[in-house]
């Protein structure tokens, strides 16, 4: 059975708080770097079947794999990489967007990764491949 990523936060905007949070105890980015990737080792078992073209996500410079299931009107989402930078950022998303009702997805849009720092502390592929994530979720989101 596939583990679908299980929120600490009761919504996006709380998530995104956390986050931040979390991103400002460290003094500088290499720091944050690597409690990304600690993130990363922590997501739930990906199932090498979900491995494929139908969950890539197009725009990542590495594989990124995306799935989602509906349950008691949320979308919960599971998700991979084969880096361990990106598996984080995986993980990220992941806690903001995973559990939520699909007008709280839609209604949280992308700009957080700026806000936070992300965007501008990645390389432009890093950064364009989890604004790719980003629109993978909403557009899954919005299929009814």
């Amino acid at each position: 059975m596939t583990k679908f990523y299980e929120p600490e936060e009761a919504n996006a905007a709380e998530a995104i708080e956390a986050i931040g949070a979390e991103l400002e105890m460290f003094d500088d980015w290499m720091e944050r770097y690597e409690f990304i990737i600690e993130l990363g080792r922590k997501l739930p078992p990906y199932p090498a079947e979900w491995q494929d073209e139908a969950h890539r996500v197009q725009g990542c410079q590495s594989k990124v794999w995306l799935a989602a299931k509906e349950e008691g009107g949320k979308l919960w989402l599971t998700g991979a990489s084969d880096a361990a930078i990106v598996s984080g950022l995986v993980a990220l998303v992941l806690r903001v967007y995973s559990g939520r009702e699909r007008a709280d997805i839609l209604a949280t849009p992308g700009k957080f990764l700026h806000d936070l720092g992300l965007i501008g502390a990645l390389s432009s592929n890093r950064g364009n491949g989890v604004a790719a994530m980003v629109e993978r979720i909403q557009s899954m989101a919005k299929i009814a």
